[in-house]
Parts: C-alpha cells; structure tokens; sequence
C-alpha cells in the first residue's frame, strides 16, 4: 500500500507549517513479542509493537500515561476521487465532557470507537484521514503512530507514521491519504460476513515510549 501525507500546524503564537510526513517501514528482524510480555513491561517501545503477531485483548498502557494531554478532538474520512465525506466524529466542548466524564464508569471508554461502513468502503482506491488534535504544555518531540489492522487474527496491514514536533499549547490537523489495496470479492464478502472481526490497535509514542493506545473494530453490513 503507498501512503502519502501532510499536516497543518499552528499554535497560540499563530505560527504554522506544512510537513511532509514520513512513513516508516518495519524493520527487518523484529522479535515476535506477545501482549502478555508487553505488559510485564516497565515501559513499551515500537519494535515491540511491531512484533505483535495478532490483536490486543486489552490495552498495553494506561490513560495517565498520556502526560502530554494528547487529545483528538476530531476526525474525517473522505473518498478523494468523488470527495465524499464517509465518516465525521467531533468531540464536544471540554466542559461538556468533563460533566460525562462524571458519569462515566469505564476509563477506556474513550479509547475505543466502533465504525460502520458499507462493503463498497474496500473497494475505494483511495481514501483521506483527517484527523485534528491538541497538546498540552510540554513540547513533544518524535511523535510517532504505529496502527495495525487485523481481520480474524490475521495482519492485514501495517501504517507507521511520524509526526515530528509539536508545539506545546498548538492545535494540529494532519491528513493521511492513501491508497487502499485491491481486495478480492470473495474477502470482501468474507469481512462483510463477520461484523466487527476487522479490528485494529493505534499505539502512539513520544521519543520512542508508548504513550497512548487506541483500539477500533469495523463492520462493512448491507449495501453493495
């Protein structure tokens, strides 16, 4: 799969650039590690990531690690060729959230999203990622997102991204766009069959430490 993108950064001072990012591929002769090993772990690192050989049950590190106040306030999928807009979330306003916060009993529950798309989702040649996010006071240097998509078990793809530097206080948005792998029908009918056992783990770094870890599943129902 090639991939290829760009992110918009600004900040209080109103400064802000356009980065190319770049894609990192696996590295070669990386240890299988399992998620049992992972958290037994002081702390986690990419290659042992990379290593996973299938889903995470539960998640490799805790929402207090993210001591950057790492938070993604919105994000977009669109269809580049017809510019349609597949998917859209946005977070409401910090003082709404923090009353929910109050109610709310499971501290993972805003790791977790559930997406819904039509089996012509897998047939898309390429597909854009927006996604819109703020940093709390610390600078952040070597930002870096490894997400990895599996369906039943199997590793079906593999993203690797740097961010670079964030600027303490900034708002950012970045957008990925890349080009989907050509699926055979009979898979795709295969994913449609089995809602949500398309599932994906996003772990996000900070100078090589797992900072975050988000998880995802994914149902392609009715449709053509």
């Amino acid at each position: 799969m090639s991939f290829s993108s760009t992110r918009t950064l600004s900040s209080a001072a109103q400064k802000a650039e356009v980065v190319v990012m770049k894609v990192k591929s696996a590295p070669e002769g990386v240890w299988a590690t399992t998620e049992e090993e992972l958290l037994k772990k002081e702390s986690v690192s990419p290659d042992d990531v990379l290593g996973l050989q299938r889903i995470t049950q539960g998640y490799l590190c805790a929402p207090e690690d993210n001591v950057y106040n790492i938070d993604f306030t919105r994000f977009k999928i669109r269809d580049m060729e017809s510019g349609a807009v597949l998917f859209e979330i946005t977070k409401p306003p910090a003082a709404e959230r923090e009353q929910s916060d109050r109610k709310e009993t499971d501290v993972n529950a805003g790791r977790f999203v559930r997406y819904q798309f039509t089996p012509a989702f897998l047939r898309l040649r390429q597909v854009g990622a927006t996604v819109e996010f703020t940093v709390g006071d610390k600078p952040i240097n070597n930002f870096r997102m490894i997400e990895r998509h599996y369906f039943r078990e199997q590793l079906l793809k593999s993203f690797d991204f740097e961010f670079g530097f964030c600027i303490p206080g900034s708002k950012n948005t970045c957008e990925h766009i890349y080009d989907f792998p050509q699926l055979s029908e009979e898979l795709i009918q295969e994913m449609s069959a089995r809602p949500y056992h398309t599932r994906s783990d996003s772990f996000y770094f900070v100078d090589n430490k797992l900072v975050m870890h988000n998880k995802a599943d994914y149902a392609y129902g009715s449709g053509p």
